[in-house]
């Protein structure tokens, strides 16, 4: 047997049925027209950005990263809470201009930015987080060409990391950021050619759970921003401290305290420096704001023995949950927080393997998990599902498309 993981709050059943936001899966699958289907909430992400805000200092920003979720619907209703948005392609840059949202608060970081995406960004007046020298001068001649002035932060690779994180994004040869060693000499030199000058964007890693790793990177991020300030001889206009902000999606994970974390960041707040005395702070975060507000629903199709094990086969898998099934990066695979949502309240009698359609063995839901007995036709719920699900799984492998997907 392999624990499933924790189902996070603001879930309920009616006449022993899967309940979001008040309404019965059965009924939003039937009005969906089909399964598989993910179902985000809104009050759920109402109530995630307002205890957010209520821990952190009132001087935070929010910035969210829409990389996690990029649902028009979603992102359109993320907007009217968030501070700032940040992207990550030009595509994306397409997916905010549609939603009407102010091109001016919106960030745009990662390596390997396109001539074509940079100018688009530029003209409109989009900050762009530079990851490299090379691409700083190559948005300064697009400037030039254009009669545009660019707005420039740059993305450090700093000497650390977050500890514990799921995915490292900085301390050591990174293909993101420039070396923090390099970032004065780089600043004095887009300052001097004339950009608007935007100050830095430091993200460490990801995925952390502990308040004390999130609270000792924070305190490192505020030190590196200022000492190369200092070394720049420039206050920061802006601190893009990155996120790093986990949630729990195994069994034995607890949720990172919040309140803790925001704690630190008012204590420290009190003692800034001169170089970020000024500076808008902001946080940038995506799977904390929407991850657990999100439900990967997929019926059972057949149900079968082999050796001695029971398989219950959906209509879904990792073509639209690649992460549930362990092959985002997850080195050993754990169950994600898993539940027949046709009879939610039901104890579990059996253990089952809970598989998808494709063909190949790593299309896991659940491996050995303890479920309610359940048939054809029931409905299986994946949580944590609302990030990094439809935005970061192969839903073209074969042939089998994109799920539907609903905001409720």
């Amino acid at each position: 047997m392999k624990p499933l993981g924790p189902i996070p709050g603001g879930y309920s059943a009616i006449d022993g049925e899967l309940a979001i936001a008040g309404r019965k899966v059965s009924e939003l699958v039937e009005e969906a027209g089909r399964t598989p289907l993910f179902v985000y909430s809104r009050a759920l992400i109402a109530q995630r950005f307002a205890d957010l805000r209520a821990a952190m200092p009132e001087r935070i920003r929010i910035n969210y990263a829409i990389k996690a979720n990029s649902f028009a619907p979603v992102l359109e209703f993320v907007s009217t809470l968030a501070d700032g948005l940040d992207i990550a392609s030009g595509g994306e840059l397409e997916m905010v201009r549609a939603t009407g949202f102010d091109l001016s608060r919106v960030s745009f970081a990662g390596p390997g930015k396109r001539d074509e995406e940079l100018e688009a960004a530029i003209a409109a007046g989009v900050t762009l987080n530079l990851e490299s020298a090379n691409e700083a001068r190559r948005a300064l001649a697009i400037g030039e060409r254009t009669g545009t002035t660019p707005r420039l932060a740059i993305r450090v690779n700093p000497d650390f990391e977050l500890k514990g994180s799921g995915m490292k994004m900085g301390g050591g040869p990174r293909p993101f950021g420039v070396d923090a060693t390099e970032v004065p000499a780089l600043a004095r030199e887009i300052i001097a050619a004339g950009c608007e000058w935007r100050g830095l964007h430091i993200f460490t890693g990801s995925q952390a759970l502990s308040a004390e790793a999130v609270i000792d990177m924070q305190a490192k991020v505020l030190d590196c921003a200022d000492r190369i300030a200092q070394e720049a001889g420039v206050a920061l206009p802006k601190l893009n401290m990155g996120g790093g902000f986990g949630i729990p999606y195994f069994a034995g994970d607890e949720p990172l305290d919040i309140q803790a974390v925001g704690d630190a960041l008012e204590e420290r707040f009190r003692h800034l420096p001169d170089t970020l005395a000024e500076a808008e702070l902001f946080i940038e975060l995506g799977r904390y704001l929407v991850g657990e507000a999100g439900v990967y629903l997929t019926r059972i199709v057949d149900r079968k023995d082999s050796y001695g094990e029971t398989y219950l086969v959906t209509d879904g898998g990792l073509h639209h949950q690649l992460a549930a099934s362990g092959n985002f990066g997850t080195v050993v695979r754990r169950n994600y927080p898993v539940a027949i949502a046709s009879r939610f309240d039901a104890e579990p009698t059996q253990e089952a393997n809970v598989v998808g359609c494709l063909c190949t063995p790593l299309d896991r839901l659940a491996d050995k998990a303890q479920l309610p007995h359940a048939e054809v036709g029931d409905l299986v719920a994946v949580f944590c599902a609302g990030a990094y699900g439809a935005s970061a799984s192969p839903s073209a492998f074969l042939g089998q498309g994109p799920a539907a997907e609903v905001l409720i």
